[in-house]
């Protein structure tokens, strides 16, 4: 369990918000809903800063559908970048009044990579296929000016909410089983990490990823399910994870069954 202090999390009405929450890892967590923390409102953003200076942040907002950034880029532009840009501004401006440090999570997506070859790395080009995408890259822009920060690019899933009846035995990624996160995140809250990290699991196609947990899947192909989307989507968005697997090592309860 993640030492006591202050920890900020926004997004916690979202999936993987809810996660952490229903984790107990974060004794210390508030998650403040949109009404008293519109991070695309500056001010409000500060005057939260000042009331409750957090001295961790766990940022999970952002608009995350992916049809609604081609539908509405500024919507996306707004929560995903601005949005980041003023927690970041704040944080910053908070650890100078403060003379500490604040240790900033940012949950990124597998989306920043070109998602047609797989197997990236965290130093592979971030050339993004989707409208999506590289509104969390911007967010990633923001995120490199602190100090103290962790960038975890990574893809989730919901095994007890699998909405699809079929899947593509040819479209491949890394995705994670929900519950995993929080206690990744807890892990990277503590260690003294700074940068960017790939956390995911082994390449998998999506049918049988998700089968495992929806029996009655139906197989299907990629091409089956781009073919009247309005946004692009990724062949394989599979990741390295080496990066993770070794500052992870020795703990048992973040060893994925591969």
């Amino acid at each position: 369990m993640s030492e006591q202090r202050i920890i900020l999390l926004t997004g916690g009405s979202g999936n993987l918000g809810q996660a952490i929450i229903a984790s107990g890892r974060f004794p210390g967590i508030m998650a403040p809903s949109h009404e008293n923390l519109d991070i695309t409102n500056e001010k409000a953003v500060a005057d939260f800063f000042r009331k409750t200076p957090p001295e961790a942040i766990i940022h999970c907002a952002a608009v995350v559908r992916m049809v609604e950034p081609e539908n509405d880029p500024v919507k996306a532009i707004d929560a995903n970048i601005i949005g980041t840009c003023n927690l970041v501004k704040e944080t910053i401006r908070t650890e100078k009044r403060n003379k500490k440090t604040i240790r900033f999570i940012y949950i990124s997506t597998d989306g920043v990579y070109p998602g047609t070859r797989g197997n990236y790395f965290e130093r592979d080009l971030t050339i993004p296929y989707n409208k999506y995408g590289w509104s969390k890259l911007g967010g990633e822009c923001a995120v490199n000016l602190l100090s103290n920060f962790c960038i975890i690019r990574t893809s989730f899933f919901n095994p007890r909410n699998i909405k699809h009846d079929s899947s593509a035995t040819d479209k491949y990624s890394s995705r994670l089983p929900v519950d995993y996160l929080p206690q990744a995140i807890a892990f990277l809250l503590r260690e003294d990490f700074i940068g960017t990290i790939n956390v995911g699991g082994k390449r998998e196609s999506e049918y049988d990823r998700y089968r495992k947990f929806k029996p009655s899947l139906k197989a299907c192909k990629y091409e089956d399910i781009v073919g009247n989307l309005s946004y692009k989507l990724a062949r394989d968005a599979s990741l390295n994870s080496f990066l993770w697997q070794e500052l992870s090592k020795g703990e048992k309860e973040l060893e994925l069954d591969e």
